[in-house]
């Protein structure tokens, strides 16, 4: 145990001495536990038991290794180190513990076994990868065996890569083709078992993920030209192809799953055209976005086309089998001289060209928002618009939802719009609306909700939920969320509610949580009868 110290205080030291102001030291109690701890366990094929551990992880900055047979003597191993040690036959429970700079562990367990039997019933499993260009996935399971070997054949690395028996191990080629791959499966015993097979190496040719969802955003503030999260500019053309078809260049509309996007295919130039007539003038905005994936194109050149004085172009790089993330300053066209108070065409070229092909979503030009729907919520600005939706209607439509004129200037709540929401005869007892923010929650301003509520009746239950709309869905909806129920006391007029988030009635409350969607259910549990309830002045408190 003195050697983990002595080796904690030197990385500790190192921290301190190599910065360069107070500002810089690292808070080490801030680090979180290590994570993906496991080891590859290799051993020699000469019947003596001999096996060999290199611990991994992240956040690692020491293991310890408890051998599961008599020894009980750990084995500590830095990072990057092995350790060697023997067994009989026989198959064993390894415990692999990492430790962080600050103390924090993680620990697993991790099977071994030595046989000296040589390794039977090889299954192995050679498949492309589905996201990855020229990426190789290999799986071999054997009886007996505690690792094995692959040599991917391609030339100039002539070096196995091992991998524990059973797992998966990925390998990236630097060129599609053709290849021996080898797999060598190994047990303690003299004796390997081996499988081989020419494997056709692939390049991916289209996503099998959708681009990030862009923000919302006031209709003010953006021009969208192509994608489903803004309303598009009507009659446009996406595929007017200006006589490149002769080039080898093709188009259509990928759909992924319901997710539409434009798909160039080998790609000379091709471009979008607005309707007959019809321009638009972006000199408002600050910039144009849009969504780019590709498999094989290095560079794609955007060009705006006015009606007044032609075009100009900018060009940007491409990272391969990914989505690339784009915003040209709109100061980059007109820095050029050209006029964008007339758009009416979009132009893109591929290089190399007429070679590689793109996929192309979420075009649009947007500008920094003048005002934003986020925290607290008082339905009072001119400037924006509250994109409320209702959901649960007998047939699982949507209920009537609305930003009104307050019926009830009385009491606690005497200013000059509020949320309606109705709850007509039929609607399922779960029936609300969502309202998505622009902007997370900022809990440090406070985890209890308060929202004055106008209710037709005494105890009717009110759920506010709260979700974090990019978590994975379940049943339809954001997995992370956290829902809080409170009772009304007073019937036709208005009353403050309030919820704390940091005791959710159901979900998981974590300060850590990117909370941005806010929802109220009107008399939770109970099915509609045609009554309608107000919500106003949505805020946070301490």
């Amino acid at each position: 145990m003195k050697n983990i110290k002595y080796i904690t205080s030197l990385i500790v030291a190192a921290l301190v001495f190599s910065c360069s102001s107070e500002n810089d030291l690292v808070d080490i109690d801030t680090l979180g536990a290590p994570t993906n701890i496991s080891a590859l366990t290799t051993v020699t094929q000469d019947n003596t038991g001999n096996v060999t551990f290199l611990p991994r992880g992240e956040g690692v900055t020491q293991y310890e290794i408890y051998f599961g047979d008599e020894t009980t003597e750990p084995a500590y191993v830095a990072p990057g180190g092995t350790v060697t040690h023997v067994y009989k036959e026989g198959i064993y429970d390894a415990k692999i513990i990492g430790t962080t700079l600050n103390g924090k562990t993680t620990e697993v367990i991790q099977n071994v076994e030595v046989s000296f039997k040589a390794p039977e019933n090889l299954v192995v499993t050679i498949v492309n990868d589905l996201a990855v260009s020229k990426q190789v996935n290999v799986t071999a399971t054997a009886d007996y065996a505690l690792f094995y070997e692959v040599y991917f054949g391609e030339i100039g690395k002539p070096d196995p890569i091992a991998a524990n028996n059973g797992e998966t191990l990925s390998y990236t080629y630097a060129n599609p083709g053709v290849y021996t791959i080898r797999v060598v499966s190994k047990s303690a015993a003299i004796k390997t078992t081996e499988y081989s097979k020419e494997f056709t190496v692939t390049v991916v040719s289209k996503p099998f993920t959708s681009a990030a969802t862009p923000p919302n955003r006031q209709a003010s503030d953006v021009i969208s030209i192509y994608g489903s999260k803004y309303t598009n500019v009507a009659g446009t053309n996406y595929f007017p192809d200006w006589s490149q078809g002769g080039q080898g260049s093709s188009w259509t509309e990928f759909d992924l799953n319901g997710d539409k996007m434009l798909n160039y295919i080998k790609l000379s130039y091709q471009g979008i055209a607005l309707a007959e007539n019809t321009t638009i003038d972006v000199s408002g905005m600050e910039f144009i976005h849009m969504d780019v994936w590709t498999a094989d194109l290095e560079q794609i050149e955007t060009s705006l086309i006015n009606k007044t004085n032609g075009e100009k172009p900018v060009v940007k790089s491409l990272i391969a089998n990914q989505w690339n993330s784009i915003d040209i300053p709109i100061s980059a066209f007109t820095s050029q001289g050209l006029t964008v108070a007339d758009l009416i065409q979009l132009k893109f070229v591929g290089t190399p060209w007429a070679t590689g092909s793109v996929f192309i979503d979420n075009i649009y030009f947007y500008k920094t928002p003048t005002a934003l729907i986020e925290m607290p919520l008082d339905f009072e600005s001119s400037a924006l618009t509250y994109p409320w939706v209702g959901f649960g209607t007998s047939d699982f439509g949507a209920i009537p939802v609305s930003v009104v004129t307050n019926p009830d200037k009385t009491g606690s709540n005497v200013s000059n719009n509020v949320v309606k929401i109705e709850k007509p005869s039929g609607a399922q007892v779960w029936a609300g609306a969502s309202l998505a923010l622009d902007g997370n929650i900022d809990l440090t301003k406070g985890t209890t909700i308060k929202v004055t509520v106008w209710s037709p009746k005494v105890g009717a239950k009110i759920l506010f939920k709260t979700e974090v709309s990019t978590s994975p869905i379940v049943n339809g909806n954001p997995s992370i969320f956290a829902e809080v129920e409170a009772t009304t006391t007073v019937a036709n007029s208005w009353e403050v509610l309030t919820f704390d988030l940091s005791n959710p009635t159901r979900g998981v409350y974590s300060a850590s949580n990117a909370y941005d969607n806010v929802i109220l259910f009107p008399d939770f549990n109970v099915g509609g009868n045609g009554t309608t309830y107000y919500f106003d002045d949505i805020k946070q408190s301490n």
